[in-house]
């Protein structure tokens, strides 16, 4: 085979490939591509010079390139090719042994070039090969064992000093006056990381990119040591909460494979998640690897690092590593633990994910959006200037107002999108998206705002289905219902608040339970038939004990409750985080020996629905293949589930709304991650988007329709019932209603004080839109004498004390 047929073959392969990117890499760093320009222009030389120049011998490498395995296809070249020494040889077949030199001298001088240009200005793939030797370690004077060598996952053979349980490893004095010195660092923490997190939290690190030297037990693998990750009740085999590695010994080790090169930057660290025991690493060690064979520790003046871990297992701890490292695996090495516990973590890793042209996989995978929304968090203050931005740019679809006050004296902002904004439209359904009842659950808040900017800059774009969704909707969006609890999450920043820093209100209250529990009243007239006392099966009165000034509510809640009684809500979603399911009532349990229990309301197939059109419409819910965030798989219902049958809640926001409003309420977890990192939120808002609007739109299911009398007034607190299912509504002011209902016939009958009822029959359609059902009743015969009578100032004498009158006067003539 000639050298032509060769050189073809080379093309092919993976090795030629890898070439022509460091000559496209080098054309713009001067000197560096002009040589390999000159390696590429020896068209006499066997293509095989180009790969093997890099390693002139089968058993060493001047770059430090690990040696590589020559190809079978080019056994056919001149033996020339392959030692310097025979180059007289190659001369003598018409190559020139100038050009060999050339290459060499080249590929030399490339490697002392990129050596001098600063990491962040150089290609990083031509970083990693031709810098490769800096990321390997070895032993170091004194150390007679170095265990970061083993395959991940693999048990080398146990020697004498991890036979013995060591419960209360104690650090070297070398490293804790390593320990010390690094103590210098922490008010670097204060300074946010440049790179994000990887994505342990998110899920966007798979299972099979984790892995640990031991375990306990399955239920805690590697594949749980992720921050912020919650256990089971039961801390069972599937679902506990950590790594928690088989043995407690200073060999052990949890490693994450980002999969390319990423610039690693600071390790964020947890404890174990538990009711019963108590786990975390007090200090340990960082090292990384491009092969995960050879490891290097990460270093300072004075030896290898030692970080400062946790001093309780929720909290978690940020360390910054001195010098951001390129590598693609990152391993940590617990030095030292809580005396009384063992060695479990749970962590985040921060990084910058290197671009690579050439991976398809990542590329592929990658989640851009063309929405141009201002994609960060909001403070407070920046929140409301968003607000008035969009109401700037859409004053004529837009209004700001506020429903209350928090604890600490912040309005409640909420923006209302009609096109007649601030006053209600007769016929029109309202509906609303409020947040962050949990203060620490934020991206709920950042969603909301991105959907105040979207539909502002599509309805005018105009967008038909915007357009039409504002035209004929009333539409309330509060970001932010415990801007307390946000403020503390805020100021910790993402990733450092834990799982519960900022979720309830200054005051120390879960808004989200803290709504009058009306479920008891009604189950239990609903069991005491011969009750005195009748609870009807809506609008159930709040009671005066909640009403007090000494009972435990929330400011907050107040006046959320009183904005639900002020306007006649028909579709609502509360967005919470922590999950990635949707939830409807009812949300307590009937029976009080249960703590799950699924627990339906009359209307169960409409919230099921309801649910189902959120969650099939976003990108992840209803994804077979999706990793379940904590320990529950909601997979088995589409990424929906009732809430008793989930865990059991009394006084919550939902069952409230039911209750004691014409709202039908669900309680949306639109992620994992609570407070992801800023640059997660143009991937959470593609998650989303569809499943908002749609959301929204099922607000025109049903019936809707208006009840008047026969002079064409609308009648106010009438009745609406459906046959078969108990749960009633009432109009509005303008005696205006709206029913959901899924597609089918119902019997919808009317009734209010004063007036006859009245049945029809009414069909609901697949198609959107809900359908017209108006009513027309007239006044009762006994409504018409009273209203005469009052006309002309009388009162109408009741047949019941006429009779005894009468009867009072017989008796007298006896």
């Amino acid at each position: 085979m000639s050298c032509a047929q060769e050189e073809r073959g080379v093309r092919q392969g993976e090795e030629t490939r890898a070439l022509r990117a460091w000559g496209a890499a080098g054309q713009g760093s001067g000197k560096r591509g002009s040589h390999l320009s000159r390696l590429s222009e020896c068209p006499a030389v066997c293509p095989a010079v180009r790969l093997c120049c890099s390693a002139p011998s089968p058993n060493s490498s001047p770059l430090g390139l690990p040696p590589l395995p020559l190809p079978e296809r080019f056994s056919s070249c001149p033996n020339s090719v392959l030692s310097p020494s025979k180059a007289p040889a190659m001369s003598a077949r018409g190559h020139s042994p100038l050009c060999l030199a050339l290459c060499t001298f080249g590929l030399a001088l490339l490697g002392d070039v990129s050596r001098a240009v600063p990491m962040d200005d150089q290609d990083y793939y031509l970083q990693e090969i031709t810098n490769r030797d800096h990321y390997y370690s070895f032993p170091y004077p004194g150390e007679e064992f170095f265990p970061f060598t083993e395959q991940p996952g693999e048990e080398g053979p146990i020697r004498a000093a991890e036979t013995e349980e060591q419960p209360g490893f104690k650090p070297s004095r070398k490293e804790l006056k390593q320990k010390k010195n690094n103590k210098k660092g922490k008010a670097i923490l204060e300074t946010p990381p440049d790179c994000p997190p990887l994505g342990l939290e998110t899920l966007k690190i798979t299972d099979f990119q984790l892995h640990a030297s031991t375990a306990k037990r399955y239920g805690l693998g590697a594949h749980r040591g992720r921050l912020n990750i919650q256990a089971g009740v039961n801390e069972n085999d599937f679902y506990d909460g950590a790594w928690c590695a088989g043995r407690n010994d200073p060999y052990q080790w949890i490693e994450v494979d980002a999969r390319r090169l990423t610039k690693f930057t600071g390790v964020i660290t947890q404890g174990r998640n538990s009711l019963w025991s108590s786990n975390w690493v007090t200090s340990y060690r960082v090292l990384v690897s491009n092969d995960s064979h050879a490891w290097t520790a990460v270093r300072n003046e004075s030896g290898d690092v030692i970080f400062e871990g946790n001093s309780e297992k929720e909290i978690p701890v940020l360390n910054l590593l001195p010098v951001p490292l390129v590598a693609r695996y990152i391993r940590i090495n617990p030095r030292s633990w809580f005396q009384e516990g063992s060695i479990c973590m749970r962590l985040e890793i921060l990084g910058c994910p290197l671009p690579d042209p050439n991976n398809y996989y990542h590329r592929r995978n990658e989640m851009t959006t063309t929405d141009n929304l201002d994609f960060k968090h909001h403070n407070y203050k920046e929140m409301r200037q968003l607000m008035k931005t969009v109401n700037k740019m859409c004053p004529n679809i837009t209004r700001i107002y506020n429903i209350g006050k928090s604890n600490q004296g912040l309005k409640l902002y909420a923006v209302e999108i009609s096109d007649n904004p601030g006053e209600h439209e007769v016929g029109e359904p309202e509906f609303h998206y409020i947040a962050g009842a949990h203060g620490n659950e934020v991206l709920g808040r950042e969603l909301i705002l991105l959907l105040m900017q979207f539909m502002c800059q599509e309805y005018l774009a105009g967008n038909p289905r915007i357009v039409h969704l504002i035209q004929g909707t009333r539409i309330h969006l509060l970001p932010s219902v415990n801007p307390d609890g946000y403020d503390k999450a805020y100021k910790a920043g993402s990733e450092l608040g834990g799982w519960s820093l900022g979720r309830w209100t200054q005051d120390g209250i879960d808004i989200n339970n803290n709504f009058p529990d009306l479920n008891s009243l009604l189950w239990e007239s609903e069991d005491q038939k011969k009750s005195k006392r009748k609870v009807p099966n809506h609008h159930i009165p709040i009671p005066d004990w909640y009403l007090s000034k000494n009972a435990t509510v929330a400011v907050e809640t107040r006046a959320i409750i009183a904005w639900m009684e002020k306007i006649p809500f028909v579709l609502g979603g509360n967005l919470q985080g922590g999950e990635l399911v949707v939830a409807y009532p009812y949300d307590m349990v009937r029976s009080m020996w249960k703590t799950q229990d699924y627990t339906p309301t009359p209307d169960d197939h409409v919230f099921r629905w309801l649910a189902y059109s959120y969650a099939s419409t976003h990108r992840l819910m209803t994804d077979a293949r999706r990793r379940a965030c904590h320990t529950e798989d909601f997979q088995k219902e589409d990424g929906t589930v009732n809430g008793a049958s989930w865990h059991t809640v009394a006084g919550s926001i939902n069952d409230f709304s039911y209750l004691h409003t014409n709202c039908f309420e669900l309680s949306i977890y639109v992620g994992c991650d609570k407070y992801p990192h800023e640059s997660e939120l143009p991937e959470e808002w593609e998650n989303n988007r569809e499943s908002l609007i749609v959301f929204m739109e099922q607000v025109h299911r049903g019936i809707k329709g208006i009840v008047k009398d026969v002079h064409g007034k609308g009648i106010p607190n009438a009745v609406i019932s459906v046959e078969g299912v108990n749960h009633d509504i009432r109009t509005g002011a303008d005696g205006d209603y709206w029913r959901l209902l899924n597609p089918g016939e119902y019997v919808v009958g009317v009734k209010a004080e004063g007036y006859t009822g009245a049945t029809k029959t009414c069909e609901v359609g697949y198609d959107m839109g809900a359908t017209q059902c108006d009513f027309t009743i007239s006044k009762t015969n006994l409504a018409r004498i009273k209203e005469i009578m009052r006309k002309f100032g009388k009162q109408p004498l009741s047949l019941a004390a006429r009779r005894l009158r009468q009867r009072a006067r017989r008796w007298q003539r006896r």
